[in-house]
């Protein structure tokens, strides 16, 4: 990678904020005087009929309603979900790579696009219910994993491996990059270049918060320095500053508290229903002692605080147990496809229940939004959580196929991070292939490449890996 190429977008980003504090875009997007008043009327209407300030309806760049009617967040859940991101999450893992069938896993498992659905029903009735706008909700619930790489968090890490010397690799902080960059939905005019610059889906400002659950760059996590979760890469802070106006320090708001337990939630529950579902999770295994102390040990520092006492953890598998909806076994039959899916049902609507009746009863009645409240969860519900993540973790990803399987995907990312590294442009999509020359140095470009590489699904990455590392075969002998 070599050369001088023009500004990077990140500077163009900045320039662009430094010249829009008061319209967001409407020097570039709204030239005439009468189409900026009416983008700032509808963002006014539209402010009124969801129940949210203005400034949460606001835009990065300002633009007119399509459609008078919609509010601003029926906008925002429409075009995450008509998205070309949300859509590659189909082809990415959640559990388990996406089309395996054998003998004794099902043909469709769970995909990160399955999982942002079930999390978005989840999160949107749950939010409904507390008072959130059930369209943001929904929004910031599809949108919570658009940043994942192929590969899951295997992927993850070996791209935060490549891309050390370049601010490193974080999904979320991704998800934040791909809403407000990559995805190209919506372009401003550059002030310092003059060129069209991409603002991503120009998402609202509170779409875009309830989407970042972690907000603090790298290395700036508030409570625990070792962590490696953050929500924003640097060049990204011009815009995470606009999202973050008037937000009190790290906390996030309530429609991503939401957002983050219906994740939990919709995780926990479904990856211990598809490992019942393919005869990895023997439920008669959690009345054995051996096996319990197995999953408790799993969960302690993983899933739940170094210092939880197991105790705590057998009494909540145990709340579990007891209750008659519980699955005891599981044979594949029609009955007990439906057993199993009641006690999904019975589970989700547990922990939901309990987070809306602890939260109702600590701040009332009235609407929760943005930073009137906090969520609140209660540690019984959390534990019983954090014991099926466990379980999930123990009987289904811990099995010996996967970790072989694992450990070739994680040589996949980073043979073909090394070959794009020696190639490129060569072998980037061409929407990528524009960033990379206007890349201004190594590290620009080195941002390029990861963001081409986490934009693949698990088969298109395998299938870019072989194109580029397999040797042409030369012309045989007479």
């Amino acid at each position: 990678m070599e050369g001088t190429a023009p500004k990077t977008e990140s500077t163009e980003h900045e320039a662009t904020e430094q010249t829009e504090q008061t319209g967001h875009g409407a020097t570039e997007q709204a030239p005439h005087e009468a189409t900026e008043q009416a983008a700032r009327k509808a963002y006014e209407d539209s402010a009124t009929r969801s129940g949210y300030d203005g400034t949460s309806t606001e835009r990065w760049a300002l633009e007119p309603d399509k459609r008078p009617g919609r509010t601003a967040f029926q906008r925002d859940r429409a075009r995450v979900l008509h998205s070309a991101s949300l859509r590659r999450l189909a082809g990415k893992t959640q559990v388990v790579t996406p089309g395996t069938s054998s003998q004794i896993w099902d043909a469709s498992p769970r995909t990160r696009l399955t999982h942002s659905l079930e999390c978005a029903q989840v999160g949107r009735e749950l939010g409904a219910a507390l008072g959130c706008d059930p369209d943001l909700v929904e929004a910031c619930c599809l949108s919570h994993d658009l940043g994942h790489p192929p590969f899951g968090h295997n992927g993850e890490q070996a791209l935060n491996e490549f891309a050390a010397d370049c601010g490193g690799f974080e999904g979320n902080a991704q998800s934040l990059r791909l809403l407000t960059r990559i995805e190209p939905k919506h372009f401003v005019t550059s002030p310092v270049t003059g060129e069209l610059v991409s603002v991503g889906l120009n998402l609202t400002r509170a779409a875009l918060d309830a989407a970042t659950k972690y907000p603090w760059p790298r290395g700036d996590h508030p409570t625990d320095p070792t962590s490696r979760k953050f929500g924003v890469y640097e060049d990204d802070r011009p815009v995470f500053d606009w999202i973050r106006k008037g937000a009190p320090g790290t906390r996030t708001c309530f429609e991503a508290q939401v957002m983050d337990w219906s994740d939990d939630v919709a995780y926990s529950v479904h990856d211990v229903e598809d490992g019942l579902h393919a005869g990895h999770i023997d439920p008669n295994c959690l009345h054995a002692e051996p096996e319990r102390q197995a999953v408790f040990a799993v969960a302690i520092g993983r899933y739940v605080p170094a210092d939880t006492d197991p105790q705590e953890l057998a009494e909540a598998l145990d709340r579990l147990l007891e209750q008659e909806w519980w699955p005891h076994g599981y044979d594949g039959s029609a009955v007990a496809q439906a057993r199993l899916k009641d006690a999904t049902s019975q589970l989700i609507g547990r922990f939901c229940l309990a987070a809306e009746g602890a939260t109702r009863a600590r701040y009332g009645t009235g609407r929760l939004t943005r930073y009137a409240a906090e969520l609140v969860v209660p540690r019984a519900a959390r534990l019983e959580c954090a014991v099926l993540k466990a379980v999930a973790d123990r009987y289904v990803m811990q099995r010996a196929e996967q970790e072989r399987l694992r450990a070739d995907q994680r040589i996949v990312v980073a043979e073909l991070a090394q070959a794009l590294t020696d190639r490129a442009p060569d072998g980037l999509d061409p929407q990528f292939r524009a960033l990379f020359d206007k890349a201004q140095d190594d590290r620009a470009r080195k941002r390029v490449i990861v963001d081409h590489i986490a934009s693949l699904t698990d088969a298109s990455a395998r299938s870019l890996h072989l194109r580029l590392t397999t040797r042409p075969q030369g012309p045989r002998g007479g």
